[in-house]
């Protein structure tokens, strides 16, 4: 039987304590503070980190008066 050997993405990689403690440094969490996370939170938070250097993000304002009568 053949093997595919599909390349992992970034985001297919294989979770392993190694990358889980790895990730935690990265966001700056001691093993005291693991006590009140789950895995699933410091997964959430190393994304979100991420995406905090995009830069594509629309800049959102209020809509003034005018905004609201075109509408």
């Amino acid at each position: 039987m053949k093997a595919s050997l599909k390349k992992l993405r970034k985001s297919e990689r294989e979770m392993t304590t190694p990358l889980f403690l790895l990730r935690c440094v990265q966001l700056g969490i001691s093993i005291r503070d693991l006590d009140l996370l789950t895995i699933g939170i410091v997964n959430d938070m190393y994304v979100e980190s991420g995406n905090d250097s995009y830069s594509g993000w629309k800049k959102v304002r209020l809509a003034d008066q005018h905004d609201m009568d075109v509408f």
